[in-house]
């Protein structure tokens, strides 16, 4: 049996992978520090709790469970957050991503698959965005990203590291068994804050910009199933066992949907009304960010099942819903007809 490291497993992309790996037959050790995970999100293998800057932790870890693989998730990924503490994201993920490269290095693991976002882009010059697109990253947080792919990049030309950079869009929605879902504190991402301002749990869903150029005015991002974002990593892992050197693949749908057009599916799916709170535009918030994954496609085989926005939405639904859901047993229809088995804290 195959094992794997998985930094930041406690998290919510770490996780579904940790699931996805484990379901792949893969022995699964999450490393966290739980500072933004949940332990109770480790449920698929031993949970070794730490930091990815503690070099000799790291290195413990590695000696112990002695991994073929370490797929690194551990990260602060806000981007507001970034701005106003841009020494926090350096330390953490730039710095941190160098301490877990050298303890690697000194105990001998040579896969890595590596966590990294289409924020390190920018601003697009051309749309869909692929993998040779510029990088030229608008915040802290892409550029902390950035510079972990390089340090990828020249470990790999000089040490013999193989890796696979794996650059997500906007990730969203929860396990379809309702084990894991998306959980920060604060949340600040998109597809919950929407759902909530719709139950009434918070006091609204804040809509930035009506005057970009697109179909209906609103930002138009590309929202992709954290299932079908772990199901990439583990086709990638299976390729880092049979090839070396470095890979970099964009991981979305290739379709966008704009912030309107989310509080029109948010209605449709929660069957309640509400009205966004309209605002000005962000500094820095590009008209439309689409990915081209066809590379992904291509040499992975990697094609997203759950990625229309009702599916994400059914699921995030359910996640929202869980901690006030009577354990039932009727599952919950998903719009392409698949069942969603609801299993729900009393």
């Amino acid at each position: 049996m195959r094992t794997v490291l998985v930094t930041g497993g406690a998290g919510y992309v770490g996780s579904h992978a940790c699931k996805a790996f484990a379901a792949a037959g893969w022995r699964v050790v999450a490393y966290d520090n739980l500072s933004r995970g949940w332990a109770d999100a480790v449920r698929w293998g031993p949970l070794v709790q730490g930091d990815v800057l503690d070099r000799t932790a790291v290195e413990a870890a590695l000696q112990t469970h002695k991994p073929d693989l370490v797929a690194h998730f551990a990260a602060v990924a806000y981007v507001g957050e970034s701005v106003a503490d841009p020494a926090s994201y350096y330390r953490i993920n730039t710095a941190g991503s160098a301490s877990l490269l050298e303890a690697m290095r000194n105990q001998g693991v040579s896969r890595l698959l590596f966590s990294s976002t289409c924020a390190t882009y920018g601003d697009p010059v051309r749309l869909p965005i692929d993998e040779g697109h510029p990088q030229s990253p608008v915040n802290p947080y892409g550029r902390s990203k950035l510079f972990v792919e390089q340090m990828i990049k020249d470990h790999a030309a000089a040490y013999g590291l193989s890796a696979v950079c794996l650059r997500y869009f906007n990730a969203a929605g929860a396990d379809p068994a309702l084990e894991i879902g998306e959980r920060h504190e604060p949340e600040t991402h998109v597809i919950p804050l929407a759902l909530r301002a719709a139950l009434g749990r918070n006091d609204g869903f804040q809509i930035y910009g009506s005057d970009f150029e697109t179909r209906d005015g609103s930002a138009i991002r590309d929202y992709i199933h954290v299932s079908d974002l772990a199901d990439a990593h583990i086709l990638a892992a299976e390729a880092l066992m049979t090839r070396s050197g470095l890979a970099i693949y964009n991981l979305g749908t290739g379709d966008g949907t704009s912030l309107l057009e989310l509080v029109q599916a948010v209605r449709r799916v929660t069957g309640r009304d509400f009205d966004p709170i309209r605002g000005p535009r962000r500094p820095g918030d590009p008209a439309m960010l689409v990915a081209s994954a066809e590379k992904a496609r291509r040499e992975l085989g990697w094609k997203p099942t759950r990625s229309d926005i009702e599916t994400i939405l059914t699921t995030a639904l359910a996640w929202e819903r869980k901690d006030s859901l009577q354990l039932h047993a009727n599952p919950v229809q998903l719009p392409s007809g698949r069942e969603l088995g609801v299993v729900a804290a009393t």
